[in-house]
């Protein structure tokens, strides 16, 4: 694993690369001699998996956070005289884990590191959670229901974790389905902070519904929507892969740069539609567009909510349109379901009996049946500080 050291003094970079080759002589540790604004220039693609930074001003943590905010999975430590409270939230903002005060310390820098150790040790599962992401067809489907849903059902089975992202971030109101609490933070702010976004960050930001079941807000201002890029989704998703079992994902119907992320990032794609010719033309389309981008067949689970046996176009129509079959159906039952929605409580406690509850643990069922799913051993990092002494 790659460290580089760097620093405009030639003296001081080799004196902190020292510290850290004595940590552990098996890391490949690199000194590099230049001003922390031309970091961008030395990195030139083979990024190190930790980077400490001597002598950095302003300038320097803009270059720092070029990096960061590009490459998330880049840890940063800051060695700076500057330790003013606006420098330190400016540090930050940029993506840096730590900032310490000159000349540094060996004691100082190995607390550093294993800060760092800890936060990898925390987040890093050994089997990434997979991700489930449910798309409506046309609007008024159904589909930020059936998400919110079917994340509370998978959590409340055999203790497994969930995390519910609503990332339909112009109008997302997943959370409105199972709580009536608001989020102090939601996807917009994790956004911001993606340069050092963790599974204390993430987790922080965050409404714990139950021990299994955490759910990520969308943003509550519109304006703050347009700021959530594919970047900030595929770091953000990510992460949750490492914290949760299950990771279920909210995209609403757009089809746009982070939508197209999160599809990509999927193990499953739940496209949902009601049974009319609107819906069903609108799902042709979909269907097109998965098709031209090559996803295949086994990823793709349609739905159709609130099906009735009886109507105009068959549930045979859909799978001839589409050229599919083994369609999940989500019964029409209107009352249990208004009734959800208008209190913020899961379908699954309001009305245990009810059809939708049923197909909605069904649906669970196959999808992520009884499999435990085990933890990740200790990250690069956690390992080469535990030879600190």
């Amino acid at each position: 694993m790659k460290v580089k050291v760097v620093s405009h003094n030639a003296e001081r970079a080799e004196h902190v690369a020292r510290m850290v080759r004595t940590a552990d002589p098996d890391l490949e540790v690199l000194a590099a001699i230049t001003p922390a604004a031309g970091l961008p220039a030395i990195i030139n693609g083979s990024r190190p998996g930790l980077l400490i930074v001597d002598g950095v001003d302003a300038v320097g943590l803009d270059a720092i956070g070029r990096i960061t905010h590009a490459h998330p999975d880049v840890e940063a430590i800051v060695i700076s005289a500057e330790q003013s409270p606006a420098f330190l939230l400016r540090a930050m903002q940029m993506g840096v884990r730590e900032v310490l005060p000159p000349p540094v310390e060996a004691h100082l820098l190995k607390a550093a590191l294993q800060r760092v150790a800890r936060k990898h040790h925390q987040s890093a599962p050994a089997a990434l959670g997979e991700v489930f992401v449910m798309m409506a067809c046309k609007g008024g489907s159904g589909a930020s229901f059936l998400a919110a849903n079917l994340a509370h059902v998978l959590s409340a089975r055999d203790g497994r974790t969930v995390g519910l992202l609503d990332l339909d971030l112009q109008f997302g109101d997943a959370m409105l389905m199972l709580t009536d609490q608001r989020g102090g933070s939601d996807v917009a702010e994790v956004a911001r902070h993606v340069g050092r976004l963790d599974a204390e960050l993430l987790r922080s930001a965050m409404v714990t519904l139950s021990p299994t079941l955490s759910v990520l807000a969308a943003p509550h201002d519109l304006a703050q929507a347009l700021e959530v890029k594919a970047a900030h989704v595929e770091a953000i998703v990510k992460q949750a892969r490492q914290m949760f079992d299950f990771v279920v994902l909210d995209v609403g119907r757009s089809i746009d740069a982070v939508s197209l992320q999160a599809l990509d990032m999927a193990t499953r794609i739940f496209p949902v539609l009601q049974l009319n010719l609107p819906q069903l033309r609108d799902a042709k389309r979909l269907h097109g567009l998965f098709r031209s981008l090559e996803y295949p067949a086994h990823k793709v689970h349609w739905i159709v909510n609130r099906h009735q046996k009886v109507g105009d176009i068959t549930l045979e129509t859909l799978e001839q349109g589409l050229g599919v079959r083994d369609i999940t159906t989500i019964p029409n039952h209107f009352s249990a379901v208004n009734a959800s929605v208008n209190q913020g409580v899961p379908i699954a406690k309001l009305s245990r009996k009810s059809p939708v509850t049923r197909a909605l643990q069904e649906l669970a069922e196959a999808v992520a049946p009884g499999v435990d799913v085990g933890k990740r051993d200790s990250s690069w990092l956690s390992s080469f500080i535990g030879g600190i002494t």
